[in-house]
């Protein structure tokens, strides 16, 4: 008898404007999350994906008291008084929980709009990586120090990761302006190397999927539309 196949991953989030992320920025939701984490993003990009992680929590209260009302009007429990009243209040959390939903998503069409202009407005070339540079950028936007040996004098960075990059690619991004030391820290002791805007930029347009128009996903079982809904 053949194994039974493996489970597909659970998407970390399911929101009403997810779709919208994913077309201006070339990524899906998992790794816009992870890019968040990890310091890649530039401002705009991260304030919008701190606001859509506050979305997709509302869309779970939603989705939750979607099922606890189905749940309610499944037959399972005698049709009474108690009945009634539970439906009710699961009704009114239902809604209460629709507006804090639609109050999170204005907020994410706050900072997705800017996004989306300044996409459609122009089509700036980023700036070219090779597979080195961008390795080397996503380790330092974890965490990287510039160190000299005391001994041989030799200098090199080690990120947080365990990755070592030489002093000469070090070097090449600070005059590209992709990373900059904080030269207020002693070499001997370790200079903290973070990306700069110009670089978070770079890495990020470096690592996004070439497409040639948004795509257009199906809509997802118990999502909402991509605009929140008017309350009546």
């Amino acid at each position: 008898m053949p194994p039974e196949p493996a489970p597909l991953p659970a998407r970390r989030a399911v929101s009403p404007l997810d779709h919208r992320l994913e077309a201006v920025t070339g990524h899906d939701i998992d790794t816009l999350w992870s890019y968040r984490d990890r310091g890649v993003l530039d401002e705009p990009h991260a304030h919008l994906v701190d606001r859509h992680r506050e979305l997709a929590k509302t869309q779970t209260g939603v989705t939750f008291y979607l099922r606890l009302l189905h749940r309610l009007s499944s037959g399972e429990f005698d049709v009474d008084d108690a009945l009634f009243t539970r439906i009710d209040r699961t009704v009114d959390q239902l809604d209460e929980a629709r507006d804090q939903r639609d109050a999170a998503a204005r907020k994410v069409l706050a900072a997705l709009k800017p996004i989306e202009a300044a996409a459609a407005a122009s089509t700036p070339r980023a700036q070219q990586l090779s597979t080195d540079d961008q390795a080397a950028l996503l380790a330092i936007a974890g965490g990287a120090k510039l160190y000299e040996h005391l001994l041989t004098g030799r200098m090199s960075v080690t990120a947080a990761s365990g990755t070592r990059i030489p002093h000469a690619k070090l070097q090449r991004l600070e005059d590209a302006g992709l990373v900059v030391r904080d030269t207020g820290h002693p070499v001997h002791a370790g200079q903290p190397v973070t990306l700069t805007d110009t670089g978070r930029a770079a890495l990020f347009a470096a690592r996004r999927t070439p497409t040639t128009q948004p795509s257009k996903l199906p809509a997802r079982p118990g999502a909402s539309p991509s605009t929140p809904a008017q309350r009546r």
